[in-house]
Formats: structure tokens, sequence, C-alpha cells
């Protein structure tokens, strides 16, 4: 099972979105516990609350449907001079995709496949 997405929502609202290994992302809530979720996309880990937060993790388990929404690529913009930004598969430009594949970056066999079936569902 590959994690896509590792959040959750605490009793407030909050969501906690752990984005790499090792982001330790905490809230205190307004019920007085302390929430927090971490491991990225390695593993689950979260904090034991009496009143129980609402899981938001998506893994390779989940729709395709699902996946692409939370199925994110990191870019700098066409021209490469814009800050850092998250944009999910679903919202990518057919174009950025294709790119992607054609510059040969180094990608996993999920990401590739997902990519793969985003494009060609646009057909």
């Amino acid at each position: 099972m590959i994690i896509v997405k590792n959040a959750i929502r605490t009793p407030d609202g909050t969501v906690l979105h752990s984005k790499s290994l090792r982001d330790y992302v905490t809230h205190a809530d307004d019920n007085g516990e302390t929430y927090m979720v971490d491991g990225g996309n390695e593993y689950f880990r979260g904090s034991v609350n009496v009143e129980k937060a609402t899981p938001l993790h998506v893994t390779s388990k989940d729709p395709f449907e699902v996946i692409r929404k939370h199925l994110t690529w990191g870019t700098y913009g066409k021209n490469g001079d814009q800050p850092l930004t998250q944009i999910a598969l679903a919202d990518m430009e057919t174009e950025h995709i294709e790119a992607i594949f054609k510059d040969g970056y180094a990608l996993s066999l999920f990401r590739i496949e997902c990519m793969q079936k985003e494009l060609d569902s646009r057909l």
C-alpha cells in the first residue's frame, strides 16, 4: 500500500497534514486535547485522543477518482521562476503531465501509472 495523503481532521475542524517523513504536525484543539500526525507518505502516526479525529488518509487502495485529487506534484511554474506550489494530478494540464514524461523525471511506478491513467481518462 502506498500513502498518497496522511491527514486528519480534529473535532474543531482543523486539518493536520503530514507532507513528508518526520513532518510532525500538532494542533491544540478547542476541546483542550492536542492532536498530531506524522510520517508523511512513509508511515501513519497520530495521537490517541478521548475525542477522536477523523482520518482523511488517501492510499493506493482508494479509487482513482479520489487519488487523482490528492496525489500532488511540486512545480515552480512553466518558466521555473515561481515559488514552489503543489498541484493535484486532477488539476494539472495535460501538457504538464506529458512534459514530465518527456523530461525523464525519476518517478515511482505508482506515480507513472497514475499519471498515465489521468492522461488516458482525458482522451
